[in-house]
Order: structure tokens, then C-alpha cells, then sequence
């Protein structure tokens, strides 16, 4: 059976720094309805499309509290996880430093401390709460997706300069129109 066209994916802009909308607070999901899914399946193609393992809504221009993440391995089947409204519930002592990029920050890497293990609350494509208790590569990956949601940007984390270096070098290259920082950008 072909899906017609209007319940197809499709491939979402991802926000380029610097952009404010990457610095707002996103609104709630009163309810994961069938809005919400598409967007939850849309943001998933647009990060495996990426390539990426993690994107949150307001990276898409979405003001929701929405994020996706998959950190299986290439040689491991998908393990998508689809999350409304999340929120840390239980956090290790432990902090692991690991590096970090985004999607949002095409090309730039940096060293950032997380939790090394977290337990997080939120509501799954079905509307349904749960609870998963996460460590390594994945905790890490929700935390920087979630910090998405309140505006929080991994470079935030950075030292002013460093941070002001990678924010000037992405403004720079979308004034001049570099077509090599746009592309991999995912900026037309």
C-alpha cells in the first residue's frame, strides 16, 4: 500500500547559530496528538538525513517542548526514542566529560561535562508517560537536547571566547554565503 502524500515524512530546515530562535524557551505538549507524532517523525528523518543522533524542535523552528534521539550504531538496528516534554527525574553524582557538536553548529566540536547517568519522565508518540533510566552516549545526547528547550546551547558551556569565536565563524559564513559552510549547514 503506497502512504499518501500528506502522512509522508518529510525533511525539515534545521536553525543555523547564530538565530535567536535557538535561544527561547519552548512551550509544553498539552498532548502528543497526530501533529505532534508527524513533527516527532519528520524531526527523526531530518536528523538521520543530518546525519545526526539527537534534535530538538526549536532546532526545526518548533517552540515545543519535543526532542528525538537515536545513538545506536550503524551496525546496531535504530533505536529511536520520540520524547515529549521531558524532564530529569534523577541525576548521577558522576559527570563525564565528552565531545559534543549539534547540528545547529555545523562542523564545531567541543569538550562538554554532563551527567553520566540520568533518569528522565516524559511522554512517548503515543501519549504515554514513561521512564527510563539512561547512562554513557545517550544520557549525554538527551541533556543536550533537552538544554535545546530552554534555550541552552552546548557552546553556552564553552568559555566566552571560544564560544564567541565558533557564534562569529557561523555568522560570517552565512553573511558571505559561503557555499561550503551553507551545505554542510543544510542552509540553501
Amino acid at each position: 500500500m503506497t502512504p499518501r502524500i500528506a502522512d509522508a515524512m518529510a525533511l525539515l530546515p534545521i536553525i543555523i547559530a547564530p538565530d535567536p530562535r535557538l535561544k527561547a524557551v519552548c512551550e509544553p505538549v498539552s498532548e502528543v496528538d497526530g501533529t505532534i507524532r508527524k513533527l516527532m517523525d519528520d524531526m527523526l528523518e531530518t536528523m538521520y538525513f543530518a546525519p545526526g543522533i539527537g534534535l530538538a524542535a526549536p532546532q526545526v523552528g518548533v517552540p515545543k517542548r519535543v526532542i528525538v534521539v537515536d545513538c545506536a550504531r550503524q551496525e546496531e538496528p535504530p533505536a529511536p526514542l520520540r520524547m515529549a516534554d521531558p524532564e530529569l527525574i534523577r541525576v548521577g553524582d558522576e559527570e563525564v566529560c565528552r565531545e559534543e557538536g549539534c547540528l545547529s553548529f555545523p562542523e564545531h566540536f567541543a569538550e562538554v561535562d554532563r551527567r553520566g547517568r540520568i533518569g528522565v519522565r516524559y511522554r512517548d508518540e503515543t501519549d504515554s508517560e514513561r521512564e527510563i533510566e539512561v547512562e554513557g552516549l545517550l544520557a549525554a545526547c538527551i541533556q543536550h537536547e533537552m538544554d535545546h528547550l530552554d534555550g541552552i546551547l552546548f557552546v553556552d558551556y564553552l568559555s566566552k571566547i571560544k564560544r564567541g569565536m565558533i557564534l562569529r565563524k557561523l555568522g560570517k559564513a552565512r553573511r558571505a554565503g559561503d557555499p561550503a559552510e551553507r551545505a554542510a549547514a543544510g542552509v540553501p
